[in-house]
């Protein structure tokens, strides 16, 4: 893949106390990724197997049938990102954000009704923060790669790295570096920001991790509940290589990210339009960050909706299946964060693991504002 310069374009928003820069940050990576004995799926009946195979109970899991250990993949790269400051300059601090699967950066300012969802706005706006959103190795105006061997979970955390790095040493072409950076992640993305604060603690100052708990029993539900269908029978077609696979209808959407009268019914149409699909490589990978103990010594807060379909089962108060006297799914974390500064945990009431989208997504953004502004 060619790197080409750095290039900015400034975007225009909806907002008029923030400016925003759209940048592509050319990046070199390096990661040990895991070999599969499958091939990537190319058919129907292929990604409904892969499907039903992920979703199948007992030991070992799927992912770790089908690998034969590990092997190294290099690359340059481009990681299409999106910088915004308040009007008066470089914020306090910068807010790093990593989206989940089936969506793009958009996930964190999203358009919709005069961008009234968008955390960014919150963020910088009100609180005068700087935001950097970015599109995910091999999802949306990022570089694309192959879809089973080399878009995994891996080499997403390279990507993650590198792009905070950039930002503190202020080679991002923004104009200035942030001493000060908070990562924040969403159902994959918590994923992956765990991983960076476990493995590289000192490039984060704080993380928030949100449509996330170490709940893994429901994952399955998200596989079989998605309605996958390969890349080649979407709209997506011509922007992916065949392997990727994308959701068929607004069912798998709904049944994964909105929750029961907490969302506006045009929202979930425009969520289905502005949808991205998911490499093979990352449904088999995305367990593994999450499954060691996380040494970062920093702040941690964990929110997620009650009505989270893929990490709680549709009910994060239900905890019988691991210890009824956790107050909430998400507690199960504290075991992992054993030597974290601060650990909170908030469930946000009604709300989906879309939490950006419901009619609820104000608790969530007063929550992780909230607790950021208590370190300051």
């Amino acid at each position: 893949m060619l790197i080409k310069s750095l290039a900015l374009v400034t975007l225009i928003t909806a907002a008029s106390a923030r400016k925003c820069t759209n940048i592509t940050v050319p990046v070199s990576l390096t990661s040990q990724n895991a070999v599969f004995t499958i091939k990537a799926p190319l058919t129907g009946i292929d990604v409904t197997s892969l499907a039903i195979n992920l979703a199948r109970q007992g030991a070992p899991p799927y992912p770790e049938q089908v690998q034969k250990g590990f092997t190294t993949v290099s690359g340059n790269y481009e990681l299409a990102a999106t910088y915004c400051e308040p009007d008066a300059g470089p914020g306090k601090e910068l807010q790093i954000m990593t989206h989940g699967i089936g969506f793009d950066r958009s996930y964190w300012d999203f358009p919709y009704n005069n961008y009234n969802y968008s955390y960014v706005a919150r963020a910088v706006d009100e609180h005068g923060y700087s935001t950097l959103t970015w599109d995910r190795l091999g999802v949306g105006a990022s570089s694309k790669g192959d879809p089973l061997s080399e878009i995994q979970v891996y080499l997403e955390i390279a990507a993650l790295k590198t792009l905070t790095t950039k930002a503190r040493e202020g080679s991002l072409g923004v104009g200035c570096k942030y001493s000060k950076v908070v990562h924040l992640g969403h159902s994959f993305g918590s994923v992956i920001t765990y991983a960076l604060a476990n493995e590289s603690p000192e490039l984060t100052d704080a993380i928030v991790l949100t449509g996330f708990s170490q709940a893994t029993a429901y994952l399955g539900l998200f596989a079989v509940g998605s309605n996958f269908v390969p890349i080649t029978a979407t709209p997506l077609a011509d922007k992916y290589p065949a392997g990727y696979v994308g959701v068929s209808s607004t069912v798998g959407i709904q049944i994964n990210f909105f929750a029961e009268g907490d969302f506006d019914p045009k929202m979930l149409e425009v969520a289905y339009e502005k949808g991205q699909p998911v490499s093979p490589g990352e449904l088999l990978t995305l367990g593994a960050p999450a499954g060691k103990n996380n040494t970062y010594t920093g702040p941690v807060q964990i929110v997620t909706g009650s009505r989270d379909v893929p990490f709680c089962g549709d009910n994060c108060y239900s905890t019988i299946s691991v210890d009824e006297k956790l107050p909430s799914l998400l507690d199960i974390s504290r075991q992992f964060f054993t030597q974290a500064s601060r650990f909170n945990t908030t469930v946000v009431p009604g709300a989906g693991h879309g939490l950006n989208f419901g009619y609820s997504h104000t608790v969530t953004y007063d929550s992780i504002l909230e607790f950021l502004s208590e370190l300051a």
